[in-house]
């Protein structure tokens, strides 16, 4: 069965689809941008912007059943290949020695003029 997951923890989706999917043991967590569980957007720093990506995939990967340890693979977009060394750091901190497959897709522009967005595939616990 496919299931849905929704958490008032992470930002409410704006369009149509899920926070995350789960399905045969796997979570499929959407693209998600620095948007707090509020909605406030965070136009701050690329630091600042990571930090709240990444918050929000935590919390859609706890209300899961899973976590940051059990991330597969991530795909993260950013919009200045020259601010890779900061996320890099940020993601670093989250993930610890865990170190899941990972691609790293410069874009000209993302939603709302932000920085970054990232999407990741995990198992559930």
């Amino acid at each position: 069965m496919i299931y849905p997951i929704s958490t008032n923890k992470a930002a409410t989706p704006a369009g149509h689809y899920s926070q995350a999917i789960t399905y045969n043991g796997l979570v499929f967590v959407s693209g998600q941008l620095p948007v707090t569980a509020s909605g406030e957007k965070i136009n701050g720093s690329i630091e600042e912007q990571a930090r709240q990506v990444l918050d929000n995939v935590k919390a859609i990967l706890e209300a899961a059943g899973s976590d940051l340890n059990n991330v597969l693979k991530s795909t993260v977009y950013i919009s200045d290949i020259s601010l890779w060394g900061k996320v890099n750091e940020i993601y670093g901190e989250y993930f610890g020695s865990h170190k899941p497959a990972r691609a790293v897709v410069p874009t000209k522009e993302l939603h709302y003029g932000f920085l970054i967005e990232m999407e990741v595939i995990a198992s559930q616990v």
